[in-house]
């Protein structure tokens, strides 16, 4: 045979290939099953998760319900009542234990992990929001009121003291080898720094020529902060060592969630529009778009859980169709 034939023939091979694979391999998120939420009415907010028993939590906020999902079986285990507009759900392994922030009803509810039974609630926290868990100093802390974080003893729901803020939190991260928790202030048009040890806002980093910073999630190893604005929509990456912005990145509208995958190296975007945005960090001060992946209206929560590569998105009622949550594989 010769080289040119030879030549011609491996090129018609790398295209039968290359047409022969599957539609979705070079994808980064793939959709997979859907899991109907009946009967669930409104706005949905914050998920949480309890990875031991495979079990997530959705805070269905307009129903003043939270919702029990079995992911080994894809369906809805429990339907559990008696809250008031619950905006976020925390899953503490160390005690097995959920603590469920309610905005209406100014409180965190304690649940056992095992009956799902209510053993207690923390009053005096008005709007009641976002809430994270310390795990090695076994500190809860519940975003709250017109400004400050509430902290809690994991161990007992017992108050150990507040962190005053210039305004309503809106998502904070906590830094695992430091003191630090980074804040987004919507209404003071910042994002606050918090030192832990001290209890106090040690510093405030502007949100340059935008508004509404809702989302955020942490690249602690990468020294980087991403913040989601609504006006316009932006993905704003702050310097955690300067607190200076060194990038930028158009993205959907109404996000209300955001995640960084460390070992893909990549954001995901939730936006209300409709949409999943899929950002890829080129380095820590250069970003770049991937494809981007349809969702349900006004689906703009969600929860990204590492440990089984999954993404999970709150698509609420609308219409003809019944509130739902989309799960999505992890290329």
């Amino acid at each position: 045979m010769t080289t040119m034939r030879r030549l011609l023939l491996f090129s018609l091979l790398s295209l039968a290939v290359m047409f022969a694979r599957p539609a979705d391999e070079d994808e980064a998120v793939i959709p997979g099953a859907t899991i109907e939420l009946s009967n669930v009415a409104g706005r949905i907010d914050h998920f949480g998760i309890d990875l031991k028993r495979g079990r997530l939590y959705v805070a269905a906020l307009g129903n003043d319900t939270v919702e029990a999902v079995d992911l080994k079986e894809g369906i809805r285990k429990r339907s559990m009542r008696g809250f008031a507009e619950p905006q976020g759900v925390l899953h503490d392994p160390g005690t097995d234990r959920l603590f469920v922030s309610n905005g209406e009803g100014n409180r965190v509810d304690i649940v056992d992990g095992a009956s799902l039974s209510r053993i207690g609630q923390v009053d005096g926290l008005e709007d009641a929001d976002n809430i994270r868990l310390d795990a090695d100093a076994r500190k809860i802390y519940v975003g709250y009121g017109r400004g400050a974080l509430r902290v809690l003893e994991a161990a007992t729901g017992k108050t150990a003291g507040d962190i005053q803020l210039a305004g309503h939190p809106e998502a904070f991260a906590l830094e695992k080898k430091g003191s630090r928790i980074f804040v987004n202030v919507p209404a003071a048009h910042h994002v606050a720094v918090v030192d832990r040890a001290k209890s106090a806002v040690i510093a405030t980093w502007p949100v340059p020529e935008a508004q509404a910073n809702f989302p955020m999630a942490l690249d602690e190893a990468g020294r980087r902060l991403f913040v989601g604005t609504r006006f316009p929509a932006l993905l704003l990456v702050y310097d955690i060592d300067t607190g200076k912005v060194v990038a930028k990145q158009e993205i959907g509208k109404d996000t209300d969630d955001l995640f960084f995958d460390a070992a893909r190296k990549r954001i995901y975007v939730i936006c209300g529009e409709g949409r999943v945005d899929v950002v890829r960090q080129l380095d820590p001060d250069h970003y770049s778009m991937e494809p981007t992946v349809s969702t349900a209206p006004r689906a703009r929560t969600g929860l990204f859980v590492p440990e089984n590569r999954r993404l999970y998105v709150a698509a609420p009622a609308f219409g003809a169709s019944p509130a739902r949550v989309l799960t999505y594989r992890l290329r």
